[in-house]
């Protein structure tokens, strides 16, 4: 069924291509990935950098890990074939957000680097800027928004990551964000001042 699938899709013709939407909006996107354990402050930093790049005048998309297991997502558990997966989902809707000219801010804890490395070849040739959440796992702990750890504490979250399950830290991210001592507004305005020259070279 898959094989039949596979070889009998032919994509639409598009009569507007990503270099006239491009132009059009005056703006070169690129792909925001903030990465991090739970807690670490990845979807208000992401947040806080859409809002700032929206007063700029920068088209944005914000893709937030949570929002989309509730959507697109939904239905997928925590196993490496489900993370796997829900990352593979996020990608490429952030591929179609790319083609149409938006800058596209992703935040999701992808552990592991062969998760991160497939995001950026499924929105290739868009960049993929990786921004890394440093922040001690001792610190998320203690911040626990979600009483996520707790839970996992108490064995009713398998498989959590930083608990149960690994979290591999980016060997190169593009920027190492110190999350554990500095607020949210702080690192996404220094964040901001590093994509917005990017995004403006069109």
């Amino acid at each position: 069924m898959n094989d039949f699938a596979n070889n009998h899709i032919y994509p639409g013709i598009r009569l507007v291509n990503s270099s006239e939407r491009r132009k059009l909006m005056n703006q070169h996107p690129i792909h925001i990935w903030f990465t991090g354990l739970s807690g670490s402050g990845k979807s208000t930093a992401g947040a806080y950098l859409e809002l700032l790049l929206h007063r700029a005048g920068i088209h944005t998309s914000l893709l937030d890990g949570d929002t989309l297991r509730g959507g697109i997502c939904r239905g997928l558990g925590f196993s490496k074939q489900d993370r796997d997966e829900n990352i593979r989902r996020a990608a490429e809707t952030a591929r179609l957000l790319l083609d149409n000219g938006l800058v596209v801010i992703s935040t999701f804890i992808s552990p592991l680097e062969d998760q991160r490395q497939m995001v950026k070849r499924i929105c290739e040739p868009f960049s993929t800027f990786i921004a890394y959440m440093d922040c001690p796992l001792e610190v998320c702990e203690n911040r626990d928004p979600k009483g996520l750890y707790q839970k996992a504490r108490q064995g009713e979250i398998p498989e959590f990551t930083g608990v149960s399950s690994p979290y591999e830290i980016p060997p190169a991210p593009d920027m190492r964000l110190q999350s554990g001592t500095m607020a949210s507004e702080n690192l996404a305005e220094e964040l901001f001042h590093r994509v917005y020259p990017l995004i403006k070279h069109a």
